[in-house]
């Protein structure tokens, strides 16, 4: 274990520790360690080595701060992020540029994953002064932690076009010591207009807004965006944007019969097919990279992270639900498989992210990124020498392989995409043709060409897994699970595989075991892979913030409505009065995002974003829906017209910043539809009218099973389930809105009719 270290002269000793950290065969001397190697997060555990007398956000480094009237550093980041990788090595592993950090500023260290609370409240100051953000953050703060300087990634020496990290933190302390009262009093304004440019409400009883006008806003706005060559919503960088594509398909839904409702399927359906053609989708080791460099898909920035998975698993499954097609089902699968296999937990939790850099080889010295999943051309025909019987003479199985994923001699990256080099004379794979096109080309059968690129792949995986791996993020969030809750329940009921299910229900166990705490019904944010791979948590547990509770309630809902276990429908409805008394704002509406009584947050922000994960408010909008669909409970219906009426200006002029609370405004002004399939859950005309239910798209319904269980908690919930009754003693199907209910039926086939009218 290392010592903390000393102090002598207000400046830190680091001591040498025993520990040493090999990576990939190779041996590391022992290091010096700073304060950081005694937390939790594995992003602040990369940084425990660095010459910076680091701190962890907290009371010990604000009151030191305050003690010796000195500004803060704070960098905020998170494990799998390159360019956080990046500035540690050109700047926070510089000893010179380290020492000018540690004297004149106490430094402090974020996981914005462990806390996004302290993220989102100093990304929303960079975002409204430099007008734009990302990761790695880094912002000055007054010794009382006011923001007055902010950016993000900075290189350490000065160039023509950007100044350097080192005259940043030369320029700020002298600043400091030559004019603390104007930094002062310029940290006090950016404050108060912070807190004015945040606020997030209505004071008075305003209705939510009408849903066609937001309907049709956000439609448009996404239509005007639209590639039509290669989907997506912008032209470079390209994201997932899940909560895009999960709206148009709420719009077809509604639209089915206008050429507006085609154009949007069309454009989800497109995207979803260019997107896992592309090279943002890892099509020898599964899953999904977190974005695109370029508008074709093509070269990603290769982090993985578990809340894309987790929703493109629900995207891709909705996909093959409208459209019957084998090939959404089939990349809903392989999302799957990579996160149990990748990122699953022994203990039933799923793991964060894997890096985009490592090591390309055992004894390399230099982590580079995409190493683990570029091929050299001469690679790909090594591997893949056979001859493919009945292609023309001489045609090999690397010549096929090649042709499909786009493989050049001398790679397939434009130097464009690669500022570092990195990938210079790689490939990334890339689906060029359709499989069609390619038999065509080369003289095969479609199914002789599945055969020869299936073989290619696996030996491409065989001869990857002999690499060094990328950094795994073993911390693992309630939020993100709940994500992945709900990618593999919903799975698990479109594409009939129960399989999925039970992995589903397996990870809400984990959350309810090491992530909850049953005696004050409160979520925890955070836990972490131990010794042998034992679940544990930090000396301080982080209580969980919004997204925890909004993310979890939705898996659990999710995973009723494919298991039909109850008791995950009472733990969701006992989280949602939780999440109601921590976050609720009686007076502006809506939640906050983190609970009152932090004095070390400035702000209490309500996020008004969908971005890579959809705004806890926007989900929370279904969910209270759905909670009050599950419950009789009235007052979450009102709750969710209060959320819409607090974002009412921004749905009517901007609905393409929410596009999932634009579609719960249409679910909130459509009402649920209460499916109630009454039967016994093992017998086959049950599982028929649940098959039904469940290979339907529709937007605004919630799926009950009345099995006759008087005293069982729906009933007890529900009276007026008591009141519906099996016909003829076949399983039967009601549909019910407000509590009043269809004629019921007893064919899957009415069920069908009465589904989609």
């Amino acid at each position: 274990m290392f010592a903390a270290p000393l102090r002598r002269a207000g400046r830190p000793v680091f001591l040498a520790g025993s520990v040493a950290m090999a990576t990939a065969g190779r041996s590391s001397p022992p290091r010096r360690a700073n304060r950081l190697i005694y937390e939790r997060s594995p992003y602040l555990q990369q940084h425990a080595h660095n010459p910076v007398d680091w701190y962890p956000w907290g009371q010990e480094a604000f009151d030191k701060a305050k003690r010796e009237n000195k500004l803060i550093f704070l960098s905020v980041g998170y494990s799998t992020c390159h360019w956080c990788h990046v500035m540690e090595e050109e700047s926070f592993k510089n000893q010179e540029i380290g020492e000018i950090m540690s004297k004149n500023f106490v430094c402090i260290k974020v996981d914005r994953e462990e806390r996004p609370d302290v993220d989102k409240v100093y990304m929303t100051f960079v975002q409204a002064t430099s007008g734009g953000g990302g990761w790695p953050m880094s912002v000055w703060l007054t010794p009382d932690l006011r923001p007055f300087v902010g950016g993000t990634y900075f290189p350490p020496e000065d160039s023509a076009h950007h100044v350097g990290f080192r005259t940043v933190l030369l320029r700020i302390a002298e600043q400091w010591r030559q004019n603390q009262e104007a930094l002062l009093q310029s940290s006090q304004r950016i404050l108060e207009a912070l807190r004015s440019l945040s606020r997030v409400g209505t004071q008075d009883q305003q209705a939510a807004p009408p849903a066609q006008e937001v309907l049709t806003t956000c439609f448009q706005q996404l239509s005007g965006s639209y590639d039509e060559e290669y989907g997506g919503f912008s032209q470079c960088p390209k994201f997932p944007t899940p909560v895009n594509l999960n709206f148009l398909f709420t719009y077809w839904a509604l639209h089915r019969t206008t050429p507006e409702g085609a154009r949007a399927l069309q454009m989800s359906l497109h995207t979803l097919k260019m997107m896992a053609h592309g090279g943002i989708h890892d099509h020898i080791g599964q899953g999904f990279h977190r974005y695109s460099t370029d508008r074709h898909w093509h070269v990603p920035h290769f982090e993985k992270m578990l809340y894309d998975q987790g929703q493109l698993a629900v995207v891709y499954s909705r996909a093959f639900q409208i459209s019957g097609d084998e090939f959404f089902a089939d990349v809903a699968a392989d999302i799957l498989l990579y996160a149990s296999r990748d990122l699953g937990s022994p203990a039933g939790g799923f793991y964060s992210a894997e890096d985009a850099d490592s090591y390309p080889t055992a004894t390399s010295s230099e982590k580079r990124e995409g190493a683990f999943c570029v091929w050299a051309a001469e690679e790909v025909r090594a591997l893949l020498p056979d001859p493919v019987e009945g292609a023309a003479e001489g045609t090999t199985l690397g010549d096929v392989f090649m042709h499909h994923y786009g493989v050049k001699e001398d790679g397939n990256v434009s130097p464009r995409k690669d500022p570092h080099k990195e990938l210079q004379g790689k490939n990334v794979l890339i689906a060029h043709s359709s499989p069609e096109l390619t038999a065509a080309h080369f003289g095969l059968e479609p199914g002789q060409l599945s055969a020869v690129l299936q073989e290619g792949r696996r030996r491409l995986q065989a001869a990857r897994a002999q690499r060094p791996r990328p950094h795994l993020d073993t911390k693992m969030l309630a939020s993100w699970n709940g994500l992945m809750i709900s990618g593999f329940a919903q799975a698990g009921a479109v594409l009939a595989k129960q399989e999925y299910v039970s992995r589903a229900a397996q990870a809400a166990g984990f959350v309810r075991r090491h992530l909850w705490e049953p005696g004050s019904g409160r979520l925890l944010r955070s836990c972490y892979r131990g010794e042998a791979d034992v679940v544990e948590q930090s000396a301080a547990p982080i209580h969980g913030f919004l997204e925890d509770y909004v993310f979890v309630i939705q898996g659990l809902f999710d995973l009723y409505e494919a298991s039909l276990d109850q008791s995950w429908l009472e733990w969701a409805l006992q989280l949602q009065h939780t999440q109601d008394k921590l976050f609720w704002d009686p007076k502006g509406f809506a939640y906050f995002s983190s609970e009152a009584g932090d004095p070390s947050l400035l702000l209490r922000l309500k996020d008004d974003q969908d971005g890579a994960e959809p705004a806890a408010n926007s989900v929370t909008v279904t969910n209270l829906l759905r909670a009050a669909s599950y419950s009789g409970h009235m007052e979450w219906v009102e709750k969710a017209g209060q959320i819409l009426a607090a974002f009412s200006e921004r749905l009517q002029k901007i609905p393409l910043a929410l596009p999932e609370m634009a579609r719960a405004t249409a679910v909130f002004h459509h009402t649920l539809k209460q499916v109630v399939i009454c039967g016994d859950p093992q017998g086959e005309d049950t599982k028929e009218m649940l098959s039904c239910v469940h290979s339907t798209f529709i937007p605004n319904k919630v799926l009950i099973l009345a099995d006759g269980d008087g005293a069982g908690f729906l009933y007890r919930q529900l009276p007026f389930l008591s009141s519906l009754e099996r016909k003829e003693g076949k399983a039967t199907a009601y549909v019910c809105s407000n509590f009043t209910c269809s004629l019921p039926v007893t064919s899957p086939r009415a069920l069908q009719e009465l589904l989609c009218a």
